[in-house]
């Protein structure tokens, strides 16, 4: 062979090479670009679906809470129309104060059975209306033209025997505007319905909240009747004249239908509905449902949400970025020609590495605004209560930790967490994102520390494949009496910083993860007011500057003295100030493990007492008449409206009776003390015995959207005072049961 004919067979060599090349390379950009679109449309698929069904949760809650305070206001006043039947003339007072006291509420009537009242006449309701500029009429609407009788709202609530949802209906004669009414049935003293109490909730509110916030401009929110009637809708000449059904009769896409049925069937969900010009339309879904009678049966509401959401503007940035990404890979692809003979293997090792590195820094970003956005960042963090003050930083020295904190409040308690799992990175983080779950979880329905860090400890060993650990500190600082309990799990022990500085005695025991079924102990101390607990992890003392010299022990208590010399022991100054030195210790030394600090001061709120007084009772209920007397005279002399006055009676019996039923065993007197204490702020009343330890807080919330058959038996009693009182508190102090419950007067 020629050497010409050689070099020309290499030559085309090489330019097949180079060819194959770069073909390969534009085939594997082309997979990728579409791999990489798929996740991203699949992330954003269910980012969308995690916000809308977040939006669902909270409207449905919104609307829950409004009209279950609807249903319990009602409840409150049917006893006072039954009360009054005599007196046909007292139910316009009864309507005037419903409607006073409860924004929600436009219009009150109590409507009666044909001729109940012979002075009145066949048609006898007495109507309260709130009008547009805030002032109350009350007039008789009941008349042949206005036949209150043959309404849905009287009829169902009639034969049910029980409170009940209307359907939605303009009203023409009272209100004037779209309403639902709630009715419960009134009874005379000998058990018979003689009519129907109703409260009218005007359709523009709940339209105000479906519709305070649309996820994209064009996408629109609607709220379903139990019949499938719109009751809010985008266009409002079609509320209450159409119905979804209607809506959907002419298209093309079978899922519509089973949309529909779904959600007249309560059911929540999402599906993808295409119409018939081929646009393409996601539809999530979620029932409202709450309770026709919170004491007895439950009705379903029948209620159901949904978001409409176009495809196009969901994905509308994402398609541009590929028509972008497109352009891009085929300018490279034209630039990887000229260059490929020479640096192609060079230049896809640095692709290869740029992009890897550009991903996982991404991911890096991603996780760390995730783990932080667990961690409380909001100071302060109960801008409402003055007996505790609350801060923290944690600064991790990669893109994400390891350490973690943790605070919140429940029945009067505070519960915080301070931890440091071992290693660092994303496995840290995992690690920490566990243990902050777990905390929250066990939490909620445990408050005794060594048993939480005990529940914790075997869940993590569980899983512990990795071998790693965490060492953990929990405390749970009582308000009221300032008792720290309290669990450590190999951490260091915090510091009190108040009438000096000093170490809270901890016993170690071992960190997270190690060992299953490790019983851990449990520790308490009195928490003076004005002391700060300062809790940290060992990123603080184990700080090191460029001479590997670490910040130690040493240095972090004379700072706290120092603090508390110059009374700035507040957590944020005391935190602040502690990491300045800790920054001009370490210098420009690059910092080699995560640095939390957390300080929770405790300030016993001292304010004069305006009342005292106090009632023993006998272990016996027929004794609760003069409890009523006592919260109705306490009441009086502070000046609380009735209703409120009624609302305290009734959680305060609920209270005591549970108190005698449960504290003493069958047969055993005893006596129950009720203590009333106020202030300028609130009303605290405090109830106490000496029978066997009984913890009503620890009674779980109760699912009042659950059937009676499957919420199982007890627990409305303390739900209904968890309801009607600020705040409720249990403690067992020197052999007794101390429940305090908390209401504000302003």
């Amino acid at each position: 062979m020629s050497k010409t004919r050689l070099k020309r067979w290499i030559n085309s060599l090489q330019t097949k090479s180079t060819l194959a090349i770069i073909i390969t390379a534009g085939v594997l950009l082309e997979v990728t670009s579409a791999v990489q679109y798929f996740y991203a449309r699949n992330g954003i698929r269910k980012e969308v679906r995690q916000r809308a069904e977040n939006e669902l949760r909270i409207k449905s809650l919104e609307i829950r809470n409004v009209l279950t305070a609807v249903e319990v206001a009602i409840e409150n006043v049917r006893w006072e129309v039954e009360k009054n039947l005599a007196y046909p003339d007292s139910m316009w007072s009864i309507g005037q104060r419903l409607v006073e006291h409860n924004p929600v509420i436009v219009g009150c009537s109590p409507a009666f059975e044909p001729n109940y009242f012979p002075s009145k006449g066949h048609y006898f309701e007495p109507y309260t209306v709130r009008n547009a500029d805030g002032t109350i009429d009350k007039r008789q609407i009941g008349s042949a033209q206005h036949d209150y009788l043959q309404a849905e709202w009287y009829t169902a609530t009639k034969q049910s025997g029980r409170g009940h949802w209307s359907e939605p209906y303009y009203d023409d004669a009272g209100a004037l505007m779209m309403l639902c009414t709630y009715a419960v049935p009134i009874r005379d003293a000998a058990g018979a319905i003689v009519g129907v109490l109703g409260a009218d909730v005007s359709l523009e509110w709940l339209g105000s909240v479906i519709n305070a916030h649309n996820f994209y401009p064009s996408s629109f929110n609607l709220l379903l009747s139990r019949t499938g009637q719109l009751m809010v809708c985008p266009v409002e000449s079609l509320v209450l004249k159409r119905t979804i059904q209607d809506m959907t009769a002419g298209m093309e896409d079978t899922v519509a239908d089973a949309v529909n049925r779904q959600m007249l069937d309560g059911k929540s969900g999402y599906a993808t509905v295409r119409e018939n010009d081929g646009k393409k339309n996601y539809v999530f879904f979620a029932p409202v449902d709450t309770l026709s009678d919170g004491r007895q049966d439950s009705e379903r509401l029948g209620w159901s949400m949904a978001i409409v959401c176009s495809d196009r503007e969901i994905f509308y940035s994402l398609r541009q970025v590929g028509f972008n990404l497109m352009l891009l890979m085929i300018a490279g692809l034209a630039l990887l020609a000229f260059i490929i003979s020479r640096t192609i293997r060079g230049f896809n090792r640095l692709q290869a590495v740029t992009s890897e590195k550009e991903r996982i820094g991404s991911e890096l970003r991603i996780a760390s605004n995730i783990q932080m956005g667990m961690l409380p960042k909001t100071f302060p963090p109960f801008p409402d209560r003055d007996d505790v003050e609350v801060y923290g930083s944690v600064v991790s020295a990669k893109e994400v930790g390891g350490d973690l904190f943790d605070f919140y409040i429940r029945d009067e308690k505070m519960f915080f967490c301070i931890g440091d799992v071992s290693g660092k990175g994303v496995p840290a983080s995992l690690v920490m994102a566990v243990t902050r779950s777990l905390f929250r979880t066990v939490s909620a329905h445990e408050s005794a520390p060594d048993r939480v860090v005990t529940q914790l400890n075997d869940a993590m060993a569980d899983m512990n494949d990795s071998n790693m650990f965490v060492t953990f500190f929990l405390g749970v600082l009582d308000l009221p009496t300032g008792r720290l309990r309290y669990c450590n799990a190999g951490h260091d022990a915090p510091l009190l910083v108040g009438r000096g500085v000093g170490r809270l005695p901890v016993e170690s025991n071992i960190p997270l993860g190690v060992m299953p079924g490790w019983k851990y102990t449990s520790q308490e101390v009195i928490v003076n007011p004005h002391t700060t607990i300062f809790l940290y992890t060992d990123g603080l003392t184990e700080a090191e500057d460029g001479n590997h010299q670490q910040f130690g022990e040493e240095r972090l208590m004379a700072v706290a003295r120092q603090e508390l010399a110059a009374g700035r022991q507040l957590p944020k100054t005391l935190i602040e100030n502690m990491s300045a030195e800790v920054h001009q210790f370490v210098g420009d030394a690059e910092q080699s493990d995560d640095l939390t600090m957390l300080a929770i001061q405790y300030t016993k709120e001292q304010r004069a007492e305006s009342l005292n007084r106090s009632i023993t009772l006998p272990n016996d209920v027929g004794e609760v008449p003069r409890l009523a007397t006592f919260v109705d005279e306490v009441c009086d002399t502070l000046g609380i409206d009735g209703a409120t006055t009624m609302q305290m009676n009734l959680a305060l019996e609920e209270a005591v009776v549970n108190v005698m039923n449960y504290a003493y065993p069958p047969g055993t007197p005893g006596e129950v003390v009720v203590e009333a204490h106020a202030n300028d702020v609130r009303l605290k009343f405090i109830i106490s015995d000496s029978g066997v330890p009984f913890d009503p807080t620890a009674k779980g919330e109760v699912d009042t959207t659950l059937s009676v058959e499957e919420r199982g038996i007890g627990g409305l009693g303390i739900h209904l005072v968890r309801q009607i009182m600020d705040s409720m508190n249990y403690e067992r102090v020197d052999g007794r049961n101390i429940l305090t419950l908390r209401k504000k007067l302003m």
